[in-house]
């Protein structure tokens, strides 16, 4: 290609695949201006032209305006803080977008209606500071003063959402703000507190609760499909006692297991369960298992195998 060749306004659209309407306007508003004119009067561009229609396709396919890109043709700011400044600018643009999404596909599968999308915007607009008053507002519920908790347990139950999250965590942490304004999970998740101080009122290191241990001595059960009325059943309910009263000081008896079924019935709350899936979606963390499935399957185990006296209230929870 000579330096020296002339090309009218055909030519590069020919090369660049861009039409002669956009070079026109580009040419018009000088952003690429041409070098000559033929004798007829035609504008006319040097191979620079093409060069610069490259990059001017390129900057525009990537969102850059024309106002900024006119200024780099024109050296007046260099290339690499125009795409800095509009590097940053997608960025916010792709958070607005998947906060929306998100919204968008939450609504969607509730079904929502116009006050309820409403409400969900406004929890996913929430700031950092917003969403951490309403995260500390709900722990301080469930954790009240005759319970302060060990600094690792508060830590496990705070959500923290990233400055740049996805849209999965977006969607996670509408459904946590929802579930944290909710009184009756509030009060369901205090109430477990207090169950998990009652079962660590043995002095000394966090030990497992009721709660915990099911979930650890279960599983395998749950896996093997069987069936918590039957007698296989039966030394899997008995290594379960056998662990909670060797950890609390007590014997396995009638009254460890009363106790026992009256802290899983408490227990028996879906919603902690996907409390802390979505906890682990915003936070990163690997997903911990459901346990509400081992809290049922155990407590049916518990309640055939406890003997029934008149005047009993089998149910009751302990205060």
């Amino acid at each position: 290609m000579s330096g020296d060749e002339r090309y009218t306004i055909g030519d590069l659209a020919r090369r660049t695949g861009l039409s002669v309407r956009t070079i026109r306007y580009y040419a018009d508003h000088g952003i690429v201006p041409p070098t000559d004119r033929s004798s007829a009067g035609y504008r006319l561009f040097d191979a620079e032209a093409i060069a610069r229609l490259e990059l001017v396709r390129t900057l525009r396919d990537l969102g850059v305006d024309l106002a900024a890109i006119r200024r780099v043709m024109d050296r007046e700011v260099p290339l690499h803080e125009v795409a800095t400044a509009h590097a940053e600018a997608l960025a916010a643009q792709i958070r607005v977008l998947r906060l929306r999404q998100a919204v968008l596909i939450v609504a969607a599968r509730r079904g929502a209606g116009p006050a309820e999308v409403d409400d969900l915007h406004r929890l996913a607009q929430l700031t950092a500071r917003e969403r951490q008053h309403l995260v500390d507002d709900f722990l301080d519920s469930v954790f009240t003063d005759d319970w302060m908790p060990y600094p690792g347990v508060i830590v496990s139950m705070t959500p923290e959402l990233s400055d740049d999250p996805s849209a999965e965590q977006v969607q996670a942490w509408v459904e946590v703000a929802e579930l944290c304004r909710d009184p009756g999970f509030r009060t369901s998740m205090r109430r477990l507190a207090r169950q998990h101080a009652a079962d660590d009122d043995v002095p000394g290191l966090p030990r497992p609760d009721a709660v915990a241990i099911v979930r650890d001595e279960v599983a395998g059960a749950l896996a093997a499909g069987i069936d918590p009325t039957g007698d296989e059943a039966e030394p899997v309910v008995a290594a379960v006692t056998r662990r909670y009263a060797r950890l609390h000081g007590l014997p396995d008896g009638a009254h460890l297991r009363q106790r026992m079924l009256d802290r899983l019935v408490l227990a028996d709350d879906p919603r902690r369960d996907r409390y802390l899936d979505l906890l682990s979606v915003i936070n990163g963390w690997s997903g911990r298992g459901a346990v509400t499935p081992a809290v049922r399957w155990f407590i049916q185990a518990l309640r055939v195998r406890m003997p029934v006296e008149a005047g009993s209230q089998p149910n009751q929870v302990i205060a």
